[in-house]
């Protein structure tokens, strides 16, 4: 897997930002025909850096999975050397005791041979060999020799034992170094990982910063191209937006009236907390959970990074860094954050804006505008099949929306989108 140079892909980037800054801005004397070359031209380009950005992104999550699968070997080798050297000093004591044992008995040995021959020459009969056929043996010379050569059988054994100990011992500190050669190559296969992924990392964040300058000026030229040909559409209420939104995407109005209902109340509930508030709330909620599960880490990343999003989006639009989004819900463990009428989290808003805006001519979409804000939940049920108003398509659709099912968020689209008529009387 080879690393991306650095120098080559800030040429690269050299090229892309000189095609974005080569597209003139719009001008009264710029013609329908120039704007649509233009948006040609950076589709063409955008298409071409989102595939590379996808290889990216494939080629860092192979490089994560090779570091993960290492550290694991290197966890794994450092264990078994721990317990090979465990097991290599148990050996050692016990050659050590093998070692003293043979000192031991070599001596008793030599002891018992000299008082049994001293003995013998007086004629007299240690208490140790009391049995009549010792005391012959010892009287013997042959028989005497016999005994020492019994003795020293003994010895050998303990001899044997102690070899294949040593010998066991050298196995095990073959292998040993075996696994110190491994665990060194590990680690360096780590490093290198590492350093790997930090480079592609580095290249991913250029590419996706490259593809947001593409998409914002593709914003920007789809938007011109609307206000020439009066395409460019802003609803004064709830119904137009709907008729609008529905007459782009084929969702039918019903179901986009039982979502709007469901979620804001036609729009007039978008949240009554701002994010530093929603943080607040998250992370004494996830931190209570991180002591038990490490997972709640992930919850406390995708907080922070919607948050930063947040930030930017209202930033862009030129709110208040506390204009005010859905507060963390009561029932269950999770954040809030939701944006405008859509009730969209900002990386998912992000997700869309591209779509949003050449649905609506507009340059920036709002999540707090009604066409932006429907136009987007719009897209999204169109995404998820939310072609028809049957029971079964709102069901699989409020589950792809909400993330997971709720009956009474469920029956309540069921009950609007039939009935959505009443909504006005």
């Amino acid at each position: 897997m080879p690393i991306r140079s650095s120098s080559l892909f800030a040429l690269i980037s050299l090229g892309i930002f000189s095609l974005v800054f080569f597209v003139a801005p719009v001008s009264a004397q710029s013609s329908e025909g120039d704007i649509k070359d233009d948006i040609s031209e950076l589709e063409k380009k955008l298409k071409k850096e989102q595939k590379e950005a996808d290889a990216l992104k494939t080629d860092l999550q192979g490089i994560t999975n090779s570091l993960s699968h290492t550290i694991k070997v290197i966890d794994v080798t450092a264990d078994v050397i721990q317990k090979t050297s465990e097991t290599i000093d148990r050996k050692e004591s016990e050659i050590d005791l093998l070692e003293r044992s043979v000192a031991q008995n070599r001596e008793l040995l030599r002891e018992l041979v000299r008082e049994a021959y001293a003995d013998a020459s007086k004629g007299s009969l240690p208490e140790i060999f009391a049995e009549e056929d010792m005391f012959r043996a010892l009287n013997n010379p042959e028989k005497l020799l016999s005994v020492t050569e019994r003795m020293n059988g003994i010895l050998g054994r303990i001899h044997a034992v102690q070899a294949s100990i040593e010998a066991e011992k050298g196995s095990l500190e073959a292998m040993k170094a075996e696994k110190a050669r491994l665990l060194a190559q590990k680690e360096r296969e780590k490093n290198g990982l590492i350093s790997e992924k930090v480079d592609t990392e580095g290249d991913l964040k250029e590419q996706l910063a490259t593809i947001s300058e593409l998409q914002k000026k593709l914003r920007e030229l789809q938007s011109d191209l609307n206000t020439i040909t009066g395409k460019s559409f802003n609803a004064k209420d709830i119904r137009e937006a709907v008729d609008f939104a529905s007459g782009k995407t084929g969702v039918p109005k019903g179901v986009l009236y039982g979502f709007l209902k469901m979620e804001t109340n036609l729009g007039a509930n978008t949240g009554q907390c701002t994010y530093e508030q929603v943080e607040a709330g998250a992370l004494k909620q996830y931190k209570a959970l991180l002591k038990k599960n490490k997972k709640w880490q992930n919850s406390i990343d995708t907080l922070h990074r919607r948050q930063k999003l947040f930030y930017g989006i209202v930033d862009e639009l030129g709110y208040n860094k506390n204009k005010k989004v859905s507060c963390n819900p009561r029932s269950y463990i999770g954040q809030g954050g939701a944006m405008g009428v859509p009730q969209f989290m900002s990386d998912t808003w992000l997700g869309y804006e591209s779509q949003i805006a050449s649905a609506t001519g507009h340059r920036k979409p709002d999540p707090w505008n009604l066409t932006d804000g429907v136009m987007a939940m719009a897209l999204k049920l169109k995404r998820a099949g939310a072609n028809s108003d049957s029971a079964s398509v709102i069901k699989s659709s409020s589950i792809n929306y909400l993330g997971g099912f709720s009956k009474g968020y469920y029956d309540g689209i069921v009950y609007w989108s039939k009935n959505y008529a009443r909504l006005f009387e």
